[in-house]
């Protein structure tokens, strides 16, 4: 499966990924993190069960803080 993340194309495994699963694979997990999927706001507590689609467009912002 294909997807875009943040405008750069990332080639997935297996075709039944949810958001939950590609935080993990993407290491990002515990970080506070906003992710929109084809332009709309997937809120945190969707993670687990919003599935990935060949072709979606993410944009992931992690929060940063400092002082």
């Amino acid at each position: 499966m294909q997807i875009f993340i943040n405008g750069k194309l990332k080639q997935l495994d297996g075709e039944n990924m949810t958001i939950s699963a590609l935080v993990l694979t993407l290491n990002l997990t515990g970080k506070r993190l906003a992710v929109e999927k084809n332009g709309e706001i997937v809120p945190r507590s969707l993670f687990l069960e919003t599935k990935l689609l060949n072709g979606d467009k993410l944009e992931i912002i992690g929060a940063v803080g400092g002082g």
